[in-house]
């Protein structure tokens, strides 16, 4: 499989919104109830209102073989904002090259992870800062503040 990194465009919003979305819902299910992953993520337009985040910071897409798999995404600060790979495209290397790429420069990163991605971010040398409950939609979703001092 090959995978390739690029740039976020205009274009990528509808199916990074819909990847977006069914990662959410499908691979957090282990670790959060219905109830939560609705409140995450509560239908494709959920990820579009965030649209300009995506623009302003720097944010990478992943493809393999030529189809989007995966989306991340950094801001100025050093905080990872968004890291979601398709659900099948899972175990791939596919969350680990972005990261790679979007970690180059900060001498600190930052990240608010969710119990489904603690243990990666943990392998990549991210310690656990704290856990905490973040709210959405009125709904607790237990998270972890998270900091890696990177090689640059």
């Amino acid at each position: 499989m090959n995978i390739r990194l690029r740039r976020y465009f205009d274009s990528d919003c509808e199916i990074t919104a819909k990847l977006f979305y069914d990662t959410v819902h499908a691979v957090n299910a282990r670790d959060y109830t219905e109830k939560q992953l609705s409140a995450w993520a509560n239908g494709e337009d959920g990820l579009k209102k965030r649209h300009k985040d995506l623009t302003e910071q720097y944010t990478l897409i992943a493809e393999a073989d030529g189809e989007i798999a995966g989306f991340g995404s950094i801001d100025k600060t050093g905080c990872l904002d968004m890291l979601y790979v398709h659900k099948d495209f899972q175990r791939l290397g596919i969350a680990a090259k972005l990261c790679d790429e979007l970690e180059k420069g900060f001498e600190d990163i930052t990240v608010y992870a969710s119990i489904t991605a603690k243990s990666f971010f943990e392998k990549r040398g991210y310690v656990v800062l704290k856990a905490q409950e973040v709210e959405r939609r009125g709904v607790k979703l237990k998270n972890f503040v998270m900091k890696k001092r990177a090689k640059t």
